[in-house]
């Protein structure tokens, strides 16, 4: 038997799209052979076999790709990891809710692939990234009171890197206190919380649904907090926010601070 020195798995499925982006932005691309049906970055990856949604996937069509890993996020694919596992695939699932552990991540990818000089570069960008919009908040005097809505029914507010992301840019997350919960219902919410807590800016970004805004505002009653008032409400694209992992410190960074500052994009 011959011994060769190993270079990491040769091929990938994603079952979510960050580990992804993250393997096209280490030039590992070409490893990645299944991805997730919600995957919209980077463009180039939507041309791979869609093996999986969210929650559930295809153990039949991940298995036909001879995958030598398969990468998963949360407890929210755990029934789907442990059909892989039995079907004898391997099976790595992240569990990263902050900035840090996002980063985290993307530093362990790039050492499975044998990237890690190019991981910890990226890393370092985006840090540099996220700095200049701390600085820049540095510089204002007001930070609004934000509501972040991840989905309506039940209200579910913001996870740990989008508070993490609204506090970076100047604002208030005024769920910062239930932001920590790794469990989606550690995050539920009520209307009288909302209106109890008054918040001046009401973000919406629903996890695979566009935002209906007949329907979100009917539960509330008409001008019972101040960004109703105000009528600042924007809606935010769930795959640039919801994403951890690159999207969410560039592009979703930016849009978070355009929806608070600027008022762009208003619904």
């Amino acid at each position: 038997m011959n011994i060769v020195f190993p270079s990491g798995p040769k091929r990938i499925v994603c079952l979510t799209e960050e580990p992804t982006e993250i393997l096209y932005a280490l030039g590992e691309g070409d490893r990645v052979v299944g991805i997730s049906a919600y995957t919209k970055r980077p463009k180039a990856a939507r041309e791979k076999p869609v093996v999986s949604a969210f929650i559930g996937g295809s153990v039949k069509k991940i298995v036909a790709l001879k995958p030598d890993l398969v990468i998963g996020f949360s407890d929210i694919q755990a029934d789907l990891a442990a059909d892989l596992i039995r079907a004898n695939c391997q099976v790595l699932i992240f569990n990263q809710r902050s900035i840090n552990e996002i980063l985290e991540v993307i530093l362990t990818l790039g050492s499975i692939v044998g990237a890690s000089e190019k991981a910890r570069q990226l890393v370092e960008r985006y840090i540099v990234n996220l700095d200049t919009f701390r600085e820049r908040a540095s510089e204002r005097s007001y930070r609004p009171r934000v509501y972040f809505e991840e989905w309506m029914d039940p209200i579910i507010s913001g996870i740990a890197w989008v508070s993490e992301l609204i506090e970076i840019v100047g604002a208030e997350d005024i769920f910062k206190d239930r932001a920590k919960g790794k469990l989606a219902k550690e995050r539920f919410l009520s209307v009288e919380e909302i209106i109890e807590r008054d918040p001046e800016v009401y973000l919406a970004c629903w996890c695979g649904e566009p935002f209906d805004r007949e329907r979100a505002l009917a539960r509330f009653p008409k001008d019972s907090f101040s960004a109703l008032r105000s009528d600042h409400i924007v809606e935010l694209a769930p795959e640039i926010i919801l994403q951890p992992g690159p999207a969410c410190l560039t592009d979703g960074i930016a849009a978070l601070e355009n929806a608070i500052f600027r008022g762009s994009g208003d619904v």
